[in-house]
């Protein structure tokens, strides 16, 4: 069953709940919603973390920890997620959203337009903000998406097959008792 297998991977909640390093988070921390693993609190969370995986900002795991307060999902899942998008698949991401924000917004591409220089860091990000935004965007709630149907069709199907091996097995158990 999913929830036994994310169990041995995810933290104690207890542990966390209790440590001393964040008690300025106070009650919100608490919520048991945030550290129940159902088929919901789960897939919602892969939606959180997966979308926040992909936007072009450093602290990824903190905007991803608040929306999974504020929408009431698994933080531990929400937050692990983000972990999709580091530093060594950051820069092929950040290219893709920024090629798909070119593609959407139909420009054309210019290399002439991009110096790689420290020099002109700001020139550059002028220039491409607008589809690298756009893009992020996009593919954030894309993959997100497809990760939250993802985990729910593999829920469902672990669930289906873990009642269907339950039933064999009181048929059996039905039959040596006749």
């Amino acid at each position: 069953m999913p929830r036994k297998t994310l169990k041995k991977f995810l933290p104690d909640p207890h542990w966390i709940k209790n440590h001393p390093n964040l008690n300025w988070l106070g009650e919100h921390i608490k919520n048991p919603n945030l550290w129940h693993l159902s088929h919901r609190s789960v897939s919602i969370a892969a939606f959180v973390g997966i979308f926040c995986a992909f936007l072009p900002m450093p602290f990824q795991m903190v905007v991803a920890a608040i929306i999974a307060v504020i929408v009431g999902c698994n933080l531990p899942v929400s937050v692990a997620l983000v972990w999709i998008s580091n530093p060594i698949t950051m820069p092929a991401i950040l290219y893709f959203c920024y090629r798909v924000g070119l593609w959407i917004l139909g420009i054309e591409a210019s290399h002439n337009l991009v110096s790689w220089h420290l020099d002109t860091l700001y020139e550059n990000s002028k220039a491409i903000w607008k589809p690298l935004i756009l893009g992020c965007l996009i593919c954030g709630v894309s993959a997100g998406s497809v990760g939250y149907i993802t985990l729910r069709l593999a829920w469902l199907i672990s669930v289906r097959r873990s009642w269907s091996k339950r039933s064999k097995l009181r048929k059996r158990r039905d039959q040596k008792s006749d």
